[in-house]
């Protein structure tokens, strides 16, 4: 079976470890970014099945780093979970309209995540184009 490849983008080292151990690496090739432009050039070469973006990043966020691989073909249809340790109302709303297709607060629920990512992984092998989950925050 081929490991399906996620790529985290975020700038804090322990929350990138929470997630690396979160999905593990036995069903996952785990590809790491640690700004917007990082995550941009990775996406755009490795074309990962799945994009884990953190919103507040250095050199571009990731709500700009979202809009912009919108508009790369080979990228438009990946899924995007948002994660963000700023919550504020409207925040699930702006991640979904700048394109991603979940959105998850920290700190981090490790079940929730692998069940959001279990399940857009699933909706992307399908071809579904996935619809917008996450918890109610915001």
């Amino acid at each position: 079976m081929v490991k399906e490849k996620i790529l985290i983008v975020e700038d804090n080292d322990q929350n990138m470890r929470l997630i690396e151990m979160t999905l593990g690496t036995n069903n996952h090739f785990l590809l790491k970014a640690t700004d917007g432009e990082q995550a941009m050039a990775i996406a755009v070469r490795d074309k990962p099945d799945l994009i884990i973006m953190d919103i507040q990043l250095p050199k571009m966020n990731g709500l700009e780093a979202t809009v912009r691989l919108r508009q790369v073909p080979d990228c438009c249809y990946i899924p995007i979970i948002a994660v963000t340790a700023y919550v504020m109302k409207g925040s699930k709303e702006k991640a979904i309209n700048a394109g991603c297709n979940a959105y998850l607060s920290k700190p981090i629920n490790t079940r929730q995540l692998r069940e959001t990512v279990a399940e857009l992984l699933l909706q992307h092998r399908k071809g579904i184009t996935p619809s917008a989950i996450g918890d109610s925050n915001g």
